[in-house]
Parts: structure tokens; sequence; C-alpha cells
């Protein structure tokens, strides 16, 4: 399924992240409350938005005290209203204290990411664009974030700097400085990496043909208008992908989308979306 995590990611970044918080040696809990008190913990949605996260913040649990047990009233990927309940864990209270606010933050970032990409997927409804994210992730969450890119519609681009080769402006001018051309440039590429699909990047529209020539798999419309995007798209006439980047927000998607353009790709999605307010409520 699209949603999956490798269950062996999922255990390495909830054992980091509660080791980072030393939730093994929580002097509050572990002094005040009793080793045999038990209990439920109800995570609720103080907003509405898109779930991401639930098998990391059972991991969290389930780290502490294998005794716990996560009992899901929703799955990754689905809308929730205000005040609705997501999941109940039960087991010892101390578990539950202990694992509580690194659970959370797992839940209320990639949700907020989930919600915030599927607020960009359904302004392109329609359309044939799809939502892209970016490398721009958090070190070390980069996984769990375009998980939640995917729990929330959008598509992944390219996962790490081998996965895809990407010529961008940078690129672009040590090329140029060392006299070679993109078409010698893509060469280089498919005879060092058989098989990986290319992009071009390019920032004017005088760009394209060049580009075109080198036979690249995708082009990225860099910080390009909407009119120039247009043409792209009508002078490509389909010889390569088009992907729209820089400057994209929920006010213009749509008008990026409606140009016709392969994908639109979003760096806020992970960089920059809000935690969702979840808290977790006690009960005995």
């Amino acid at each position: 399924m699209a949603h999956e995590l490798d269950p062996r990611l999922i255990e390495r970044l909830a054992r980091f992240a509660l080791e980072e918080d030393r939730a093994f040696d929580d002097v509050t809990t572990l002094a005040t409350v009793d080793a045999g008190l038990t209990g439920h913990a109800t995570f609720v949605a103080r907003e509405a938005g898109v779930l991401a996260g639930l098998p990391v913040a059972e991991a969290c649990f389930r780290l502490i005290d294998d005794r716990c047990r996560f009992e899901p009233h929703r799955t990754d990927g689905e809308k929730f209203g205000a005040s609705e309940p997501l999941a109940v864990v039960t087991g010892p209270v101390r578990a539950l204290l202990q694992a509580e606010r690194v659970a959370l933050n797992f839940l209320q970032r990639l949700s907020g990411t989930a919600t915030l990409t599927r607020a960009f997927v359904d302004a392109v409804a329609g359309t044939q664009a799809l939502i892209l994210d970016t490398r721009k992730t958090t070190p070390g969450l980069r996984d769990l974030e375009k998980y939640a890119v995917r729990c929330g519609g959008g598509a992944n681009h390219r996962r790490d700097l081998a996965s895809m080769a990407m010529i961008k402006d940078n690129h672009r001018e040590a090329i140029a400085r060392e006299g070679r051309s993109l078409v010698e440039a893509a060469a280089a590429i498919r005879q060092r990496s058989p098989g990986v699909a290319i992009e071009i990047e390019i920032d004017h529209i005088a760009q394209l043909e060049a580009a075109l020539e080198a036979r690249p798999e995708w082009i990225l419309l860099d910080n390009m208008s909407i009119t120039d995007i247009a043409l792209a798209v009508q002078q490509t006439a389909g010889r390569a992908r088009l992907e729209a980047s820089g400057g994209v927000r929920l006010e213009n998607v749509r008008a990026i989308a409606e140009t016709g353009v392969d994908a639109i790709s979003v760096g806020a999605l992970t960089h920059s979306a809000r935690a969702l307010d979840i808290s977790l409520e006690l009960k005995f």
C-alpha cells in the first residue's frame, strides 16, 4: 500500500525520539506513579484534519512497555473532525505518561503535513497535476514526512540524491564553466547511472529548447510565471514531463495546474506545515 512504512524505520525513529526525551528515565513519573496503576488515554482532535503517524505513535508506547495496547479509531490518510477520538491506548499509566509527548509530537507534526497536502491536492482536483513534495525535510525525519505527504494524497518526488538525477541551476553553472552542454551532461549521467531518470531545471522559457535537446524525463520550471508555464507546456508538446516549482501557494496552485503541467512541487508541505492540535486525555 502507498501509505505503508517499514516497521524497522518506525521502531528506530520512535526509539531515537524516546531516548532524546529521556523517556525511560522520567524522573517525575517514575517517582510519583505506582508501577501497578493502569488506565487508558485517548488521542482527541482539537481541530479537523487528515491523520498521519498512528504507527509511530503506537510504537512509542510499545517501546516503553510492551503491555500497552493501541486501538486506532481512524486510519492514516483519513479525514477527521474536531473533537473526534483518533485512537485509544491502554496500559500502565507510567508508560502512558512517559511516551505521551513523543507520541503527540509525531502525530501532530505528521498530521499537519498530511492536512496541508490534502488542501493542495483538493485545490487542483480535476486537473492532471500531481502535488509533489521536495527534499526540504527535517533532517532524520524525511521518510516519515514523505509518508505523511502520501497520507494527504500527494506524491513523493525523489527521496534522495541517488534516486534521480536533477541538473539544477548551480549544476548548469558548473557544466557551462567546464565548456560542456546539457546534452553531454545528460549523456554522462546515463553512462554512469543507467536507468536513472533525469530532470533539468530551467528558470526562463528561453532555456527550454536546450533542456529538451538533452532528452530528460522531466523538466523543472522554477519560479516561472503562469504565462510562461503555459507556453512551456505548449512548446514541450509531450517531449518531457513538466514540473512547476517555486512560489506555489494555495491561492495560485489551481491556476498553475490549469496550464497543463504534469506536477507541482511544494516545499511548504514538509518545511512549513503547522502541527495540528491533538491532545491525549488520560482516564482511569
